[in-house]
């Protein structure tokens, strides 16, 4: 598998984000003598729901918003926190249609208005094409997973 120089430096770019992510992560936390860490830090949203924001800056909705099966941060793959970091800080994204409008035309998300939803690929390990894998963030701060290519959707909860 021979991957282009675009590829490169998009896993490059990935990679860097994510031992910085890592460092930041590291070098902002506090512990206590008996090993605790902080808590999750939370704010409100625009529509009023509450917002999380858990040790590894990742913004999510406390609430589900929506009837899909949950998955919790902890059961996604790496490459997927990788990407909600990178959504967390606006890029820059390793694919030039990260962060187009989702149109959700499978009728999966809940009914919003059209631009709500924005898609990201979450890159998967071994391919040399953006592959099935994929976040979609709407404007209310929820996230969905899928690994399927849009075929089903799991809500991401804190």
């Amino acid at each position: 598998m021979k991957l282009s120089r675009r590829d490169l430096i998009a896993y490059g770019v990935v990679a860097l984000l994510a031992v910085v992510g890592l460092f930041w992560q590291n070098a902002g936390s506090t512990t206590a003598d008996d090993g605790a860490t902080d808590t999750p830090v939370a704010a409100e949203s625009a529509d009023g729901a509450r917002v999380v924001l858990d040790a590894g800056n990742i913004t999510l909705r406390s609430d589900q918003v929506s009837d899909l099966p949950p998955i919790a941060l902890g059961q996604l793959p790496p490459e997927a926190i990788d990407t909600l970091e990178l959504i967390e800080v606006d890029g820059p994204y390793p694919f030039d249609r990260d962060g187009i409008t989702f149109q959700n035309r499978e009728g999966l998300l809940p009914d919003r208005e059209r631009g709500h939803y924005e898609e990201f690929t979450v890159i998967t390990p071994g391919l040399d094409h953006r592959g099935a894998r994929r976040i979609v963030a709407g404007d209310d701060g929820e996230r969905y997973y899928t690994d399927d290519h849009y075929d089903s959707f799991s809500e991401i909860t804190p």
